[in-house]
């Protein structure tokens, strides 16, 4: 076990004494991670007293890091007068009480640790139910047999735990509670689905910003669109999804997005949680992916991304690459193209405003290329193919034959076109008339 004393590690102030945990399973990990991790902590206000390192190539399955070491880390607990210890990977319920009742102390674990940190962050009551409703289904997995608190009733007069009644209780409680956060989210998703038929009906596309956190999303959208939003080096400074009109040069507009950074090891509670917000970006026209140009796991984060976007079902999605922080590089702005002339990528720097106006012009490339402009002819029997056009906001013009069928004008992004074509049989056929 190593025991890191980074300049600038420990911090002062009034968060909780916590000693820092980091695992790793191979010995040529970037060193990015390991500074990631000790932001997570300061990001969720901890006071970090130190910080160890583990190798492990096997996790033992009681405490994740083998009792050797896990007393070694009992030790350094004490030393420090730590109350908190933060383990940046995933541990089981079983694995995080086991190590609380070795080290005396409240044991967190990555999962935890960002479930905290989105807490802390969330400011629309959207926002506020997506985190509880992704921390209730976190704890729920918690509640087993011998759950820590119950220990802890036992040791004063009155403050004595039912034993499994409690339990029983709580299980009960939290899944009454995540039951009603999912019935509220519902009712959201179905308003957001609503205003993204508004946009279509008014042929305005969407576009969506994603990226690791802290990559420089809401400082571009800022610039973009004016909008200020809050934008700030630290992660996750944004959580709630937020949504900009953006009029284009070449005429038309287009309607901008800017949605929460994602992360390694995102917690699967959360990408559940947070679905209506990431529907705007599985639902857009153009998905705009910023890269922090000068970040040394480059290349990891943008494979983190990628994964991320897979889960929820975006990942046939148009991308756009915009490579931020030129600045910090010395680089030039500039638009790199496919071997067909597509832009591909786009070299900026938000905070500068540099490169810009090039981005915007791939934008327009990138849209004007995705969008399917064509006519059909509908029989009478096929009214539920013409309702199902309708609701995607595809119709653009409408003309009523003699034997009662329909002659459509449709316009549409391409990706939903091609989605169209795979789940509705029947229009492969109309085009075929």
């Amino acid at each position: 076990m190593e025991l890191f004393e980074r300049p600038g590690v420990k911090t002062t102030g009034e968060g909780e004494k916590a000693v820092l945990l980091h695992v790793r399973s191979r010995t040529d990990e970037s060193p990015e991670a390991l500074d990631e991790f000790v932001e997570l902590a300061r990001s969720a206000g901890a006071a970090i007293e130190s910080v160890l390192v583990v190798t492990r190539t096997q996790f033992d399955a009681r405490t994740l890091i083998g009792s050797g070491k896990a007393e070694e880390l009992r030790q350094e607990v004490e030393a420090r007068g730590a109350s908190l210890v933060i383990v940046n990977h995933d541990l089981s319920p079983s694995q995080e009480r086991n190590l609380e009742k070795l080290l005396g102390c409240r044991v967190l674990d990555r999962a935890g640790l960002i479930l905290d940190i989105f807490a802390q962050r969330a400011r629309s009551h959207e926002g506020k139910l997506q985190v509880e409703l992704a921390q209730l289904q976190h704890l729920s997995t918690r509640l087993v047999r011998g759950w820590t608190h119950l220990e802890r009733q036992k040791g004063g007069i009155g403050l004595r735990g039912p034993g499994e009644t409690q339990l029983e209780t709580d299980r009960r409680l939290v899944a009454v509670r995540i039951n009603q956060l999912k019935k509220r989210l519902e009712k959201v998703r179905a308003q957001r689905q609503e205003g993204r038929k508004g946009r279509q009906r008014a042929e305005v596309p969407t576009v969506a910003l994603v990226g690791y956190t802290n990559a420089g999303k809401s400082t571009l959208f800022n610039r973009l669109t004016e909008a200020g939003v809050y934008a700030a080096d630290q992660l996750f400074a944004t959580l709630d999804a937020t949504l900009r009109r953006v009029e284009l040069p070449q005429g038309g507009a287009m309607v901008l997005a800017d949605t929460v950074g994602f992360i390694a090891d995102l917690p699967h509670e959360l990408v559940a949680a947070f679905r209506s917000t990431l529907e705007e970006t599985r639902e857009a026209d153009l998905l705009l992916h910023v890269i922090d140009a000068q970040s040394e796991g480059r290349e990891e984060r943008i494979t983190e991304v990628e994964s991320v976007l897979a889960q929820i079902g975006a990942d046939e999605v148009p991308v756009l690459e915009v490579y931020n922080k030129i600045d910090l590089m010395g680089r030039e702005p500039r638009i790199e193209v496919d071997e067909e002339g597509r832009p591909r990528r786009v070299w900026i720097s938000a905070a500068k405003g540099l490169g810009l106006d090039l981005l915007i012009e791939a934008i327009e490339a990138c849209l004007a290329e995705e969008i399917v402009r064509l006519d059909v002819s509908l029989t009478p029997a096929e009214a539920r193919l013409r309702a199902r056009l309708y609701a995607e906001g595809a119709i653009t013009s409408e003309r009523m034959d003699e034997e009662g069928g329909w002659h459509l004008g449709l316009r549409l992004p391409a990706v939903r076109w091609n989605q169209l074509l795979a789940h509705e049989p029947g229009l492969r056929l109309a085009l075929d008339r």
